[in-house]
């Protein structure tokens, strides 16, 4: 990459952008992000590493004016809460994927775009009493920084085992902050430069509570970039570029094109979009649990009918969905045979159903046995711009069925989720954390973002009532 000059366009368009200049659509996208991205959040709150971080955030200590969300609301200071509210959103692995502009570039392994910069934007925002107005920006600024600079960066970084999500969420969630604290351009180029070096996260972490922490930390970390360079800490300010930048040594190289005069033209969050998720799983197995759904239920096939399941794909499926037999709802997360016995046992494949209890119930274990997992050269061919894939239902009575997964998978490209199928979902994942009557209210703040004085009525929609508590005052039970 020529030197200095892709940094300095990802630094002009954080100084630059101006969410009156921000197309409507883009509001309107970035409103939906927003409703995800809170209800992954409040159910990930829930999950076995929710009260571990709260115990860690509360053993830190000190006082804070940003909030830890969900049912048992915890105050703490800005880059503590962004730790807390970022791993919460990636803990069930329901958040949002980015979509893929190139096809050259791998479909469904770039990144996690909503969570970084809204827990930085969220915990910033309240420790500053900005306006919804100001931190949907900031939001806004994070993720097209983020998804940018991942569709730039040669795919060699995930492939080697990086995960995206960690290592450049951590400069969109730095850029989110950085324009919440109005940085001028050195201290911008600064924040860029610390969170090149804080980014970090590697996929062997995948199926323990280690892969949501990286989304925790991104947060964080973007947090802490930004307050450093706010106060005069110095770090290189063309840190993307050069034999010694972030696109050559973590990824061996990236594409000036992907971001040389796009920055916002167009938003990322636009075009091309981004895949909301209908399962709280590894995207890369959505496609063909929606085929397999569309089959067992035009026939009407009940659990002890089937005699095998086939998934054909390849590697850039099989690859990351590594687990051949899951043993815990983490590792079910990545697990083809675990997403195709949900299906066919119960029709469905939610929160309820990753659990530990219902993963290593037997019926579970003994259908993920009849699930094959085959690497197909043809599908392997084709590319890895898209999900593909080949369910086959082997029934006992002899008949085989087929269907090929394609782009109409539910919270994808070509079959986006309504209004009311996304409501849904953050009400599915609310209600977790709160109480019946704070739901719809949140959601209607939330859709009024940029109409809020301040955070503090939507951040109280957030929490279970009760009001939050300081870290200082749970740090001596902390464990």
């Amino acid at each position: 990459m020529n030197a200095s000059r892709v940094t300095e366009a990802v630094v002009d368009f954080i100084v630059n952008a101006d969410i009156a200049e921000f197309p409507e659509e883009v509001i309107h996208q970035g409103k939906r992000c927003l409703i995800d991205g809170f209800g992954v959040i409040l159910a990930g709150s829930c999950q076995d590493s929710g009260p571990i971080i709260r115990r860690h955030v509360a053993s830190l200590g000190g006082t804070g004016r940003s909030t830890v969300l969900g049912r048992a609301p915890l105050r703490a200071p800005s880059a503590f809460a962004a730790l807390a509210n970022g791993t919460a959103g990636h803990a069930m692995d329901f958040d949002d994927t980015q979509l893929s502009k190139h096809p050259g570039r791998m479909y469904g392994l770039l990144a996690h775009p909503t969570i970084p910069p809204l827990a930085a934007s969220l915990a910033v925002g309240e420790r500053l009493s900005a306006s919804g107005a100001q931190v949907l920006e900031a939001f806004l600024t994070g993720f097209e920084v983020e998804c940018k600079i991942a569709e730039a960066i040669d795919p060699s970084h995930y492939v080697r085992g990086f995960h995206t999500t960690a290592t450049i969420g951590t400069l969109g969630a730095a850029a989110a902050a950085a324009k919440l604290m109005a940085l001028e351009r050195v201290g911008v180029g600064r924040a860029i430069g610390l969170a090149v070096s804080f980014a970090a996260g590697i996929r062997v972490n995948f199926g323990t509570m280690t892969k949501p922490l990286h989304a925790g930390r991104a947060a964080e970390n973007g947090v802490r970039a930004a307050d450093l360079a706010a106060i005069g800490f110095t770090a290189n300010e063309s840190a993307l570029d050069g034999q010694w930048g972030f696109f050559q040594v973590l990824g061996g190289g990236g594409d000036p094109a992907a971001i040389m005069g796009l920055m916002g033209s167009p938003h990322a969050i636009v075009d091309p979009g981004v895949s909301v998720k209908p399962y709280p799983c590894g995207v890369l197995g959505h496609p063909g649990m929606d085929a397999l759904l569309n089959l067992v239920v035009q026939n009407d096939i009940r659990p002890e009918q089937i005699r095998a399941l086939k998934l054909r794909a390849a590697s850039n499926v099989l690859g990351p969905l590594r687990f051949r037999k899951a043993q815990s709802a983490l590792e079910a997360k990545f697990c083809i045979p675990f997403m195709l016995s949900s299906i066919a046992i119960r029709r469905k494949a939610g929160p309820r159903e990753f659990t530990d209890e219902f993963v290593t119930s037997r019926p579970v274990q003994e259908m993920m046995d009849r699930v094959e997992t085959i690497h197909d050269p043809e599908i392997e061919a084709l590319g890895y711009d898209r999900i593909r894939s080949v369910v086959e239902v082997h029934l006992e009575d002899g008949r085989q069925l087929v269907e090929l997964s394609d782009e109409r998978y539910r919270g994808g490209r070509q079959r986006p989720f309504s209004r009311e199928e996304l409501h849904e979902k953050f009400t599915e994942c609310a209600e977790l954390a709160l109480p019946h009557e704070k739901i719809q209210r949140a959601i209607e703040l939330i859709e009024a973002m940029d109409e809020l004085e301040t955070l503090d009525e939507l951040v109280d929609a957030l929490c279970a009532p009760g009001g939050g508590v300081e870290a200082s005052a749970l740090a001596e039970t902390a464990v």
